[in-house]
């Protein structure tokens, strides 16, 4: 199983979320390690995958033992940082 990181960026982002959507997140992460579901998509123009849940999106990126999240919060202000 792979370990689950966080930029320094996406904790900040994700500590300011609702109680109820980080919770969400969570288990949608917890979900696609363990079982490969989830809303999914290779991002285009750059390295790294996208997870949907609901208006909110996780960027991250996959490495050998690691998903590295970049960024969560709201689709309309994904700017993160790499």
């Amino acid at each position: 199983m792979k370990t689950i990181i966080f930029t320094c960026y996406s904790a900040k982002d994700f500590d300011k979320l609702p109680i109820e959507t980080r919770l969400g997140i969570d288990q949608a992460l917890s979900r696609y390690i363990v079982d490969g579901f989830g809303d999914v998509k290779k991002l285009s123009g750059r390295d790294g995958y996208r997870l949907r849940i609901g208006d909110y999106r996780v960027i991250f990126r996959i490495e050998e033992k690691e998903i590295v999240i970049l960024y969560c919060g709201r689709r309309q202000t994904n700017t993160y940082k790499n």
